[in-house]
């Protein structure tokens, strides 16, 4: 499984952003989905989770009521977007599928950078 995000960039604080999440390979392997972020000099962390059939979501506290994660198996691309970005959202943003051996890939990270 390739995963490539894209989407990121430079927004002034309550700005939205849309990252997009694009699975290649054996996608029909592919489980749950999640975004993870890392700012500068900080450890990873969980943003956003959906399950297999995007009925199920979880949140990060810190952006809940403002980040939607959503999945589009058809088109085997997962989804976030971002409302009311905040200074502290600036980050690498990661994408994360595991397969169905709990196997987990990573994408290689798009940058978000939140200007106050």
């Amino acid at each position: 499984v390739q995963l490539v995000e894209s989407g990121g960039g430079l927004v002034q604080a309550g700005g939205s952003l849309r990252l997009s999440c694009a699975a290649s390979g054996s996608t029909f392997s592919i489980n749950a989905m999640a975004w993870y972020r890392q700012a500068p000099g900080k450890q990873r962390e969980l943003v956003a989770v959906i399950s297999s059939g995007g009925g199920s979501t979880i949140y990060a506290d810190s952006v809940k009521g403002r980040f939607t994660i959503s999945r589009d198996n058809a088109k085997n691309t997962m989804y976030l977007q971002m409302n009311s970005l905040k200074p502290e959202d600036t980050a690498v943003y990661y994408c994360n599928a595991v397969d169905s051996s709990r196997y987990g890939y990573w994408g290689q990270g798009t940058q978000v950078t939140v200007s106050s």
